[in-house]
């Protein structure tokens, strides 16, 4: 085992920690690995999750041998295309990290299998279609809701709250309203002056 120094290996040892808590967050589809860069022929110190069937000792992968020749190589390399040996698609991060003299002490390294989010998403695509062939219109909102949500949007384009439209404003909306079929629902005029904050009698005049 190469000599380190106490701080290198202090980082070594902390890095485990953060590897270990990132793998029992996003098990089982995140495997997390450590790389000790001073050791290439044995790098992969630590492995959470074991997604791409390698063993700790197991050498540097390339990007790890890029940073033990190279300093200035890229210390964080994120979300790039990736895959295990078997072919699954990996969605890969890879985040060096330095000592205090700037050289590259290890790496932490971030696989996510994307097999099973591409069938779910698969699956949830074909769930989530409807047929547009089929000509009806319907909304499943109950009908307060929808006046409210109505005068809101009416308020908003104005830049203001419901209960602080003028009266030409107000007059306005309902007529709007009207325009829409959102009156002839029950209770319209009694929702509509409770949201707006005047009397039914009001709103009763505004829509006549």
């Amino acid at each position: 085992m190469p000599e380190r120094t106490i701080e290198q290996q202090t980082i070594i040892d902390q890095l485990k920690q953060v590897a270990k808590g990132l793998g029992e967050t996003f098990a089982p589809f995140c495997e997390v690995v450590v790389h000790d860069l001073a050791d290439a022929e044995h790098a992969i110190v630590a492995i959470h999750n074991n997604l791409s069937g390698r063993n700790e000792g197991e050498p540097a992968t390339e990007l790890g041998l890029a940073r033990i020749a190279d300093n200035e190589y890229p210390q964080v390399l994120s979300n790039y295309a990736n895959q295990f040996s078997d072919g699954r698609r990996v969605k890969s991060t890879s985040i060096g990290i330095k000592d205090s003299r700037g050289g590259y002490v290890a790496a932490l390294c971030i696989n996510i299998d994307l097999t099973l989010f591409g069938a779910l998403q698969s699956a949830l695509g074909r769930f989530a279609s409807t047929d547009e062939a089929v000509d009806a219109q319907e909304s499943l909102e109950p009908s307060g809701a929808a006046i409210r949500r109505r005068i809101d949007e009416f308020a908003a384009r104005l830049g203001t709250m419901p209960r602080a439209l003028k009266a030409e404003d107000r007059r306005a909306l309902i007529h709007e309203l009207k325009q829409s079929g959102c009156m002839e629902v029950r209770r319209a005029i009694e929702i509509a002056a409770l949201h707006l904050g005047v009397s039914r009698a009001t709103i009763y005049n505004y829509a006549k």
